[in-house]
């Protein structure tokens, strides 16, 4: 059997679940941020994987081809801003609204969580291989 394929597979995985803590890091980070009248405040980030076809079957053993996330795209939300009636505020419009990014912070703080647990899923699977090539190199010197 091949590892490098297992290892490539939780690599990617690992790289995307990274990015969609960055990202998260980053909308929560704006949460607050406004934009001054007649401007679109921040905008809300998500990281999108394409699925691309891989044919592992030689490698893995597989009949069917391997589905890996690998276009990975970062897409702005078109969400509308999240107004706050502040007419003291220096970006007020004329109505005294403030628009803020539109950070939900609950959606947010979930995306963190589930990427961190697919993050440690990838390294599991990239662990079990290694112990597992490792084993495999402890019974072939043996022999």
């Amino acid at each position: 059997m091949d590892y490098r394929a297992v290892f490539q597979i939780a690599a990617a995985g690992m790289d995307f679940e990274k990015r969609r803590v960055d990202v998260a890091a980053l909308n929560l980070a704006n949460m607050h941020s406004s934009a001054p009248a007649g401007q679109a405040p921040y905008a809300v980030h998500k990281v999108v994987a394409q699925p691309l076809l891989v044919n592992f079957s030689r490698a893995l053993g597989l009949a069917e081809p391997t589905v890996m996330p690998r276009e990975v795209k970062l897409v702005a939300s078109d969400s509308a801003p999240r107004l706050v009636q502040d007419p003291g505020h220096p970006h007020a419009n004329a109505q005294g609204f403030v628009a803020y990014a539109p950070v939900d912070q609950v959606t947010e703080m979930v995306s963190v969580s589930t990427a961190l647990r697919a993050y440690e899923a990838n390294v599991a699977v990239a662990s079990t291989a290694r112990a597992m090539a490792a084993k495999a190199l402890d019974i072939g010197g043996q022999g």
